[in-house]
């Protein structure tokens, strides 16, 4: 997906940095210091995995996913980097999908992960507390 979006970016000359899984730290660390230092490069793009691995993004305002991921806190993590101490303004984050597409059923595998997480602490879509699981969540985390 980055190589296809790098080759748009390419072609309208905007002035960016890539950050994926292949690049040694010495130029992950150039990139991301590249992002937040000059106002030149106005565009980051990384890979949701990289992303998702203590960085600080501070200067990003508008985050973009573009892949999505079956583990839903790997999408928050990535999110957070924008969402850190120093964050001036506000950020916001748009996901783009297809209908009917992988990604419908994806998205449905992410919002059971997340309820079976807010059970395991005790809460309810509500946000209220739970004093148990019920027989039916055990059901699902066990798959019987």
């Amino acid at each position: 997906m980055l190589d296809l979006l790098e080759v748009h970016l390419k072609a309208s000359h905007a002035t960016y940095r890539r950050l994926d899984g292949t690049m040694s730290v010495a130029a992950r660390d150039r990139a991301v210091k590249d992002f937040n230092t000059d106002p030149k490069v106005s565009v980051m793009i990384m890979s949701l995995k990289a992303a998702s691995l203590g960085l600080n993004m501070v200067a990003a305002c508008h985050v973009l996913l573009l892949d999505l991921w079956w583990n839903p806190t790997t999408e928050d993590q990535a999110v957070d980097r924008a969402h850190r101490i120093g964050q001036t303004r506000p950020v916001m984050v748009s996901r783009l999908t297809i209908k009917d597409t992988v990604e419908d059923r994806i998205l449905a595998l992410q919002e059971k992960k997340r309820e079976m997480v807010a059970s395991a602490f005790g809460e309810d879509k509500s946000g209220a507390h739970q004093t148990r699981l019920t027989v039916d969540d055990l059901n699902y985390l066990f798959m019987v």
